[in-house]
């Protein structure tokens, strides 16, 4: 783990506990000079992504997007008009795009969309839209330097090994003066402090648990500038209570919307300068002309 360190590489990986969420009892260790987290042994990506995750059959599964996109577009788009604030056209990658429902919104919106998807399943229902994807792994994908106008990992970068030659890769294919768009769990943020080894994020997939210090000072050594953090999500309350309905059985669930907007507001306050939840999206710019 010490040669794949984003940062300095100087890291003293210690074992910090077994995760207690769910029944997955994963082994967790954390480097104790940049505070990064990892689970070590790792398992295998091809044992993890099956059509089983991505159809919604697995413990630690991804929801099948196909079936709610109605509803998620309320918050893709939302998103994609707070990136177009600083790019509103142009390459567009998502990495980790299952099927493409996100990158097709940004296609809409006048971008022209690629996608790197890890599960063949997933990248032939992308494909399917029109779209070009890279069916392999972020690191093993053929990707052109300089040529992207905007990335984006959306719950994606703590599934990916080696953050040292993900980051490097990231920086090279980004243009310069391009927007990179990360959204991932705080683990500075009390809601994952208090929650210790019961977090809900230590699943099977999530190798890399990052927090909002040490992604800034990844970013700071990677020629990146004008890091922006959005405490909770970068976009709108009214868009993510929309989203909520393409889960809703009956009446009765719209109370959820009470939980939701409390986590939302939450989200956006600070205790002895940590958020009290752990949500967080980062958005980044490559060094360079805009």
């Amino acid at each position: 783990m010490k040669e794949e360190c984003a940062l300095d590489g100087a890291c003293e990986w210690k074992p910090h506990y077994t995760s207690s969420f769910s029944d997955f009892q994963l082994p967790i260790f954390k480097c104790d000079t940049c505070g990064l987290q990892a689970q070590f042994p790792r398992p295998k990506a091809e044992e993890l992504y099956t059509e089983e995750y991505y159809t919604g059959s697995e413990g630690f599964t991804y929801k099948d997007e196909r079936k709610t996109e109605f509803y998620d577009r309320y918050v893709w788009i939302a998103r994609l008009k707070n990136i177009g604030k600083w790019k509103s056209s142009g390459n567009f990658l998502d990495i980790g795009c299952s099927f493409g429902g996100f990158l097709n919104c940004a296609k809409e919106l006048g971008f022209s969309p690629f996608g790197v998807e890890v599960s063949a399943y997933a990248a032939q229902a992308c494909t399917a839209r029109g779209i070009k994807v890279w069916n392999s792994h972020f690191l093993d994908a053929d990707l052109p330097e300089n040529f992207f106008d905007v990335i984006t990992l959306v719950e994606v970068i703590e599934h990916l090994e080696n953050p040292r030659a993900v980051f490097d890769k990231l920086e090279k294919i980004l243009k310069p003066g391009g927007l990179l768009v990360l959204q991932t769990a705080n683990f500075e943020g009390w809601q994952a402090k208090d929650s210790g080894p019961g977090y809900h994020y230590y699943l099977p997939g999530h190798l890399y648990y990052y927090s909002e210090s040490n992604l800034r000072k990844i970013l700071a050594n990677r020629n990146f500038e004008s890091v922006i953090t959005y405490l909770g999500v970068d976009f709108s309350l009214i868009a993510k209570l929309k989203k909520s309905r393409g889960s809703f059985k009956s009446w009765k669930d719209y109370l959820r919307w009470i939980s939701i907007t409390k986590y939302h507001f939450l989200s956006k306050i600070k205790k002895s300068g940590f958020p009290l939840t752990s949500s967080m999206v980062i958005y980044a710019v490559k060094k360079g002309e805009t």
